[in-house]
């Protein structure tokens, strides 16, 4: 089914509050998932309506919940997601961490009692367009051992950068700690797609090409001992610093029934001025150097591109994906 962002929107906003999900709430994850959408990220789009309004209708997630902030010091905002949706909670900091800042030459959110993030690349993004380098920070649920260990403890545990360069869009990375997000895995699942054998393990620890298997095991760590050693960096700043679930105490963002997720996010937002004013120009010509290699792609352009092709030509939806959102109103 061809559909323009609008609509998309539009559909998927009006399903939540359906569903009982506030207003504000129904139109933050809407455009959240299909800006995920838009930029490819399919397990991360709208696959994720069906998932979230089970969890709605469950209890597990509250749809109702109001997000809440405090300025504990001047340059920390703690945010309580309130057992709810992340997005509600990112939208807020958005807003209100640039002033911080700006005033303070740094800022630090710090997000409690959270969900799933998304895709973090559209959150620091937001960022970069203001004029600021942002890094984000997310647990998740507990899906890779520690290296050695076959326990599962970690979660993939993006972690997500974004700096403005003058004169052109941000750079934007966006990194999952396991060799593959978990989306892609479900995303594979739900297209009936064998994965990688380098992508998971099953649950006796052993290579699969199954993604049902490879949900039901291990995910590999990228890099080895170097993506767990860096899993275990995340659970402290996302989870530690914010007083949420560890990974391996966070239920399935997959499954409806279970208790809240309950998981963090951290966000370190620099306002590159305050060390130099020629920061967005430095910056630009390392950037400038990247893209004077032929095969070179700038991080980031890939998604800002699909995003821009979406706002011009609308997107292109599995009808089955469609048909599965409509039921749900």
């Amino acid at each position: 089914m061809h559909i323009s962002l609008v609509e998309a929107e539009t559909l998927v906003a009006g399903v939540f509050e359906a569903n009982g999900v506030l207003p504000d709430t129904a139109r933050s994850v809407a455009h959240a998932l299909v800006q995920a959408e838009a930029a490819g990220q399919y397990g991360h789009g709208l696959r994720r309506v069906p998932v979230y309004l089970g969890q709605a209708r469950t209890g597990k997630v509250d749809g109702m919940a109001r997000v809440s902030s405090l300025q504990p010091k001047p340059a920390v905002l703690t945010i309580d997601a309130a057992l709810g949706y992340a997005y509600p909670a990112l939208d807020l900091a958005v807003e209100k961490l640039p002033a911080i800042a700006r005033a303070q030459g740094i800022a630090l959110g710090l997000v409690h009692r959270s969900h799933h993030a998304g895709v973090m690349a559209l959150t620091v993004e937001r960022f970069a367009e203001q004029g600021l380098v942002a890094m984000m920070f997310a647990n998740a649920p507990a899906s890779m051992a520690a290296w050695g260990g076959k326990k599962r403890l970690y979660g993939t545990n993006p972690i997500a950068f974004a700096t403005p360069v003058a004169g052109t869009d941000p750079l934007v990375i966006d990194l999952a700690l396991s060799t593959v997000a978990a989306g892609k895995i479900m995303a594979a699942k739900q297209q009936g797609q064998q994965i990688p054998a380098d992508w998971a393990f099953d649950s006796d620890g052993q290579p699969t090409t199954d993604p049902d298997k490879a949900l039901k095991g291990l995910m590999a760590p990228s890099g080895g001992a170097k993506g767990a050693a860096l899993a275990l960096m995340v659970e402290v700043l996302a989870a530690g610093l914010t007083g949420s679930s560890f990974s391996y105490e966070a239920s399935s963002f997959m499954a409806e029934d279970g208790p809240p997720p309950s998981v963090g996010q951290t966000l370190i937002v620099i306002d590159p001025m305050a060390g130099t004013a020629a920061a967005a120009e430095r910056i630009a010509e390392l950037a400038g150097e990247l893209a004077s290699e032929d095969g070179v792609r700038l991080p980031g352009r890939r998604g800002q591109n699909a995003r821009q092709r979406a706002i011009a030509q609308g997107l292109e939806i599995d009808d089955a994906v469609i048909a599965a959102i409509k039921a749900l109103a």
